[in-house]
């Protein structure tokens, strides 16, 4: 049965530090027209959650690809992942600091190799033979300020869920730290029976709570609604004094975008049409 396709994202949640919130809106707004038009033309979830994503990367304003932050020794690691609910396949990328595009990295790794998650030098030298855009440290514009994890779900016409997320994880962090983003089930995860999440915060609290796979388990295991089991599963991370938020998108196309930040940037296209672009 052809569903109608609905998509949902974020740049982050964290605190109210910057002052650009007109251009973080119209980049959002860029990669929700890009992922839904790809959907809209029948393409799939997973080309819609990449392209969004690689659009958050490119544009310099969050906490992932170009934005990415810096760590203790002033050099860029970022991690990223990506998954698909119909088989699960799912692939993660963590310390890589000279891809342009991280989540092009972790497809890579889903759909080329045997493996879930590839870290550090190994990755890098899989990437170049991949031939996948490689940069210089003088690309990156660090935000040293925003957590600004990006992240994108969605829900094609023929009814898959995929979700991806990419981080340059927080400022000061200490080298090789690999936070929530490319565990799958931690920062990310999608299942078609269920639901397609990407988380945004405190990475290590994400961790602690398997806070995305947290989501689809009480969804599938308590038969809660998305918005009840999203709402709940978050109430865990304050628990371990974390925060942040997630987006997340079930099967039938519903959308819940909940966070106990301040802030987090998101932007959403649900099944019935209705469209979101909001900060506060």
């Amino acid at each position: 049965m052809k569903r109608r396709p609905s998509i949902a994202l974020h740049g982050g949640a964290g605190m109210a530090r910057r002052a650009d919130f007109a251009k973080s809106e119209k980049v959002l707004a860029e990669a929700l027209d890009a992922g839904f038009d790809l959907l809209e033309a029948g393409r799939s979830s997973l080309d819609a959650v990449t392209a969004a994503v690689r659009i958050l990367e490119d544009s310099g304003l969050f906490n992932a690809g170009r934005g990415s932050c810096t760590n203790a020794e002033g050099r860029v690691e970022m991690d990223a992942s990506i998954m698909e609910g119909a088989a699960r396949r799912a692939g993660g990328v963590a310390c890589v600091s000279r891809i342009r595009n991280p989540v092009l990295a972790a497809r890579a790794v889903m759909e080329r190799t045997k493996h879930v998650l590839l870290v550090g030098k190994g990755a890098e030298a899989f990437f170049t033979r991949r031939k996948l855009e490689r940069v210089t440290p003088a690309y990156f514009k660090p935000r040293e300020k925003s957590t600004g994890t990006v992240g994108c779900v969605a829900l094609d016409r023929a009814g898959h869920l995929a979700a991806a997320t990419s981080t340059g994880g927080y400022a000061g962090k200490l080298p090789g730290r690999v936070g929530d983003s490319p565990l799958i089930g931690a920062g990310n995860y999608a299942d078609d029976r269920s639901c397609a999440v990407s988380g945004t915060g405190i990475g290590e609290m994400f961790i602690r709570c398997a806070l995305a796979h947290n989501v689809s388990a009480r969804m599938l295991y308590l038969g809660e609604s998305l918005a009840a089991a999203t709402t709940r599963a978050l109430r865990e991370v304050p628990k371990l004094k974390g925060h942040g938020g997630l987006v997340a998108l079930d099967r039938r196309g519903n959308v819940a975008m909940p966070f106990n930040s301040e802030i987090m940037y998101r932007a959403a296209i649900d099944s019935r049409g209705k469209r979101t672009v909001a900060i506060r």
